[in-house]
């Protein structure tokens, strides 16, 4: 699809449009699966879904862990993902030289939060002429991403979105500000939560054996996309997995399949209600009787 036309089509999405799918490729016939069941949940509740999944988790906790098909197989099952199912596809991108290759299959390009401000990366990503989708890092203020969508325009690239996805509360956990997703308007784009991540408690986990890996608090994730369409977000992004106690990613901030519908159907009833895209206009004259 045209960059120009879905751009366009996600920023009038009403009352939102969704980025949602499993954290990573496990497998061709996992992400056909998934794409066809996440679609038909959205299709039904009616909202715009943009399907997710990475081809490599750069940045896990551990070396041993999983990471996925790599870039040249990965690619290749979202290629089938998008032609099979006719839907957008994102994915993210952790090195400038995956930028073109990636571009020619993603619609949606999508900068990790631990590299949203990586000059030549954001660069490079703007150039292949994609929407570009950028994660607050953990470590960021708000004011911060409105430099890092500066940074695509510049490159020639008005089709830039940021994410917020938490903010590091310390060691090994997270907190989800409700004021940043105000805030993060300042970049004068579409403003996504991430409901997911923003849960994770990074290297929170403490393995059998010794070692760790992220948990999460994945019972919370009504709260915060409650939270976030309350307020007037433009995207909701989530992780979702069919077994996600099995899942070999992110497992504990996956939601489940079973429920996607179920908490969907009651975003959009909040949204609807919600009058959280719009200034309230504060009025300061004195009151008179």
């Amino acid at each position: 699809m045209d960059p120009l036309v879905l751009y366009d089509q996600l920023k009038a999405a009403e009352p939102f449009f969704v980025m949602a799918g499993p954290n990573v490729i496990e497998s061709e016939e996992h992400i056909m699966r998934m794409a066809k069941h996440i679609k038909a949940v959205t299709s039904k509740v009616g909202v715009p879904l943009v399907f997710k999944s990475s081809f490599d988790k750069a940045n896990r906790t551990s070396s041993k862990s999983f990471r996925g098909p790599g870039m040249a197989q990965g690619l290749t099952i979202l290629e089938k993902v998008k032609l099979a199912y006719d839907l957008p596809i994102v994915t993210d991108v952790h090195e400038s030289s995956q930028c073109e290759a990636v571009g020619k299959v993603a619609d949606i390009i999508q900068i990790p939060a631990f590299l949203c401000r990586q000059t030549d990366l954001l660069v490079a990503a703007a150039e292949t002429g994609r929407i570009i989708n950028i994660k607050k890092g953990q470590f960021c203020a708000p004011t911060v991403m409105s430099n890092s969508a500066e940074k695509v325009r510049l490159a020639g690239n008005q089709n830039v979105m940021v994410c917020e996805r938490g903010t590091m509360f310390g060691y090994n956990d997270l907190i989800v500000d409700p004021r940043n997703l105000e805030w993060m308007r300042d970049a004068n784009c579409p403003v996504v939560a991430d409901v997911t991540h923003s849960l994770q408690q990074p290297a929170g986990k403490q393995l059998e054996g010794g070692g760790v890996a992220s948990g999460g608090l994945r019972e919370l994730i009504p709260c915060i996309a409650r939270t976030a369409v309350a307020v007037g977000v433009d995207g909701i992004f989530m992780e979702v997995h069919d077994d996600p106690l099995s899942a070999p990613v992110d497992g504990p901030t996956q939601w489940p399949l079973r429920h996607l519908e179920e908490l969907l159907v009651e975003l959009v009833d909040i949204a609807k209600v919600s009058k959280g895209k719009q200034s309230f206009a504060i009025d300061l004259t004195p009151f008179r009787d």
